[in-house]
């Protein structure tokens, strides 16, 4: 099948970011389409952990027949806490080319999920692209979702215009020194407020049609201990800099996983203070809850 002059262009440029890498903003500058890795551990074929229907995402990505979610192995952010260490920091997944992707895509098509939702797709948006392009000529109708950590180049975001529909990005944290020391990412917020600033202007705000999301941005913000996500100053953020009508959910499942024990702040869950005030705090400002 022919690919869409529109898209061919975007997937081409986007796959050039590839090698040398700066894809996202680490700018490893490795050779990915040659086989080496980065920061993020993967080369130049997506390796897929899992794929199946997910129950357990927000009830506007759920519906009734659940996400359709495809988590990608590898990332480009080194959370100490990350609670799917085992495939984000381990790769642990199986390589698959766009076509095989696809295949995957209109597989949960036809079990009746209410999206494709991609977990962790930054590292790999060349490759989810290809697949996203042949799934959609395969006749593909269900939105596409980002789900993603927000530590997102500019430039990789702006390839993706017109094959993303649902940007589902985490606000991680609104300070730098956090980020560095949690993450390895202490540009993160700078980074975070061009990208949902970008991810808005492409999306727009969610659109939900009988309660099942449609189109726009949706983003979660976890709330760490000791209020080392600043979760106020985030909240501020969205409210003020990308739109007022935002949807943002305020997550308080936090726990120390993986090495977050290495660090005394991040050794206890938030206190139900803690998530009840950021969760206040949104409301207070204006911005729609999702849960």
């Amino acid at each position: 099948m022919s690919v869409p002059a529109a898209f061919a262009h975007q997937i081409a440029r986007a796959r050039e970011l590839l090698s040398p890498c700066r894809l996202c903003p680490r700018q490893c500058g490795v050779k990915r389409l040659e086989g080496e890795t980065g920061f993020c551990g993967i080369g130049a074929t997506a390796v897929v952990s899992s794929a199946g229907p997910h129950f357990g995402e927000e009830s506007c990505l759920v519906g009734g027949g659940g996400s359709g979610t495809i988590f990608l192995a590898g990332c480009n952010l080194g959370c100490v806490f990350c609670q799917n260490y085992d495939i984000s920091h381990h790769a642990r997944g199986r390589p698959q080319p766009p076509e095989v992707i696809a295949e995957t895509m209109m597989a949960l098509a036809e079990l009746g999920c209410e999206n494709i939702n991609f977990v962790t797709p930054t590292h790999v948006a060349p490759q989810l692209m290809a697949a996203i392009d042949l799934a959609r000529q395969g006749g593909l109708t269900q939105p596409i979702v980002w789900n993603c950590g927000g530590y997102e180049s500019l430039e990789a975001l702006q390839q993706l215009e017109g094959l993303v529909d649902i940007y589902m990005p985490d606000f991680k944290y609104a300070g730098g020194e956090p980020a560095r020391r949690f993450s390895a990412a202490e540009d993160y917020p700078q980074v975070i407020h061009v990208a949902l600033k970008e991810m808005q202007r492409q999306v727009g705000d969610l659109v939900l049609v009988d309660g099942v999301a449609r189109r726009g941005l949706l983003v979660r913000h976890l709330v760490l201990p000791n209020g080392l996500a600043g979760s106020n100053d985030a909240i501020d953020f969205l409210a003020d800099e990308v739109s007022p009508n935002t949807y943002v959910n305020v997550m308080g499942q936090y726990r120390p996983e993986f090495r977050a024990r290495e660090h005394s702040e991040l050794c206890r869950r938030p206190t139900p203070d803690e998530i009840a005030e950021a969760r206040h705090y949104a409301h207070f400002r204006g911005l729609r809850l999702a849960d």
